[in-house]
């Protein structure tokens, strides 16, 4: 496909007074994985629920795959070449594995039945197990299976590693690396900012129902950085004012700042200050969610 995977304009939910999702602006690469982060309220589940057209938005535009969400006869392409596991992972509980697999291939006539042997293999799923016996870890591999099996042009997870142990996240991040490098675009939302770190190309945050950052993980490496400097006076009341300044922290004669850009002005301007001792470092991913995150909460008060 041409053109993004996902793409939002200004899309609002309302429930009553209260704004779950407000001027929702997304676009999200086709052919890549791309990391959707956000706190508990944050909206991200609305936007996805939105995006499948499982709920309708107050207003504001949507594209996925090229369909206008609120179209329903072009939804009916958007699901058929949209594959979705939700976070509560609800599947037929008086179903067999092997049951479920037959009932869910049925509906899908390019449906890769390789690919399901490969991957009831590689989780161990036992065929001729009910689905409600199942344990959450092998719930979550049942319904991979069932979406990777239809080998969708999207993939969008909800909390995909939840009940996952550390054999699992590994296998499950292994999997979707390798479904992306076969074609498949992916859009998941996870609080587990390190899975995130290590697979996405692109991430997302949201706060308050609106994006705070979009931007490429390459870019994030690149240029988000902690920077540790120390003076031989009292450092308060330096200024730093730089565009991409995310956070400043001031104790004594020691300031750590957290950018997202600008570190060799502000490096130049803190020797100008005469700074004692300057100390860059990579800004990781948790730590820049934390700083945005808290600066938008700030901003709010």
């Amino acid at each position: 496909m041409t053109g993004p995977a996902i793409q939002t304009k200004d899309l609002c939910k309302s429930y009553g007074r209260v704004d779950a999702v407000r001027e929702m602006n997304l676009s999200v690469g086709a052919h890549r994985i791309t990391g959707f982060l956000g706190r508990n309220g944050a909206g991200k589940s609305t936007t996805i629920k939105m995006l499948l057209g499982m709920i309708r938005p107050t207003s504001g535009e949507g594209r996925v795959l090229n369909c206008r969400i609120g179209n329903p006869s072009e939804s009916i392409h958007l699901r058929r070449h949209t594959a979705f596991v939700a976070e509560d992972k609800r599947l037929y509980p008086y179903m067999s594995v092997a049951e479920i697999i037959r009932f869910t291939s049925s509906f899908y006539p390019d449906w890769r039945t390789g690919a399901q042997e490969s991957l009831l293999r590689k989780f161990e799923l036992p065929p001729a197990r009910r689905v409600g016996s199942l344990s959450k870890g092998m719930r979550t591999k049942l319904a991979l299976l069932l979406a990777l099996a239809r080998q969708p042009d999207l993939l969008i997870l909800d909390e995909p590693s939840e009940g996952l142990d550390p054999t699992g996240v590994e296998q499950l991040l292994e999997i979707l690396v390798a479904h992306c490098s076969e074609g498949t675009s992916i859009f998941f939302s996870s609080h587990q900012i390190e899975e995130v770190e290590r697979i996405a190309d692109q991430v997302c945050i949201v706060e308050h129902g609106r994006v705070l950052l979009d931007a490429s993980m390459d870019d994030i490496r690149q240029y988000s950085r902690q920077i540790e400097l120390g003076f031989p006076f009292d450092a308060a009341g330096l200024n730093f004012d730089f565009a991409g300044v995310r956070r400043v922290r001031t104790a004594g004669r020691q300031m750590t700042l957290l950018t997202s850009g600008n570190a060799d002005e502000i490096i130049d301007r803190a020797r100008g200050y005469g700074a004692s001792s300057i100390e860059t470092s990579p800004l990781r991913l948790r730590q820049l969610f934390l700083s945005m995150v808290q600066e938008n909460s700030d901003a709010l008060v």
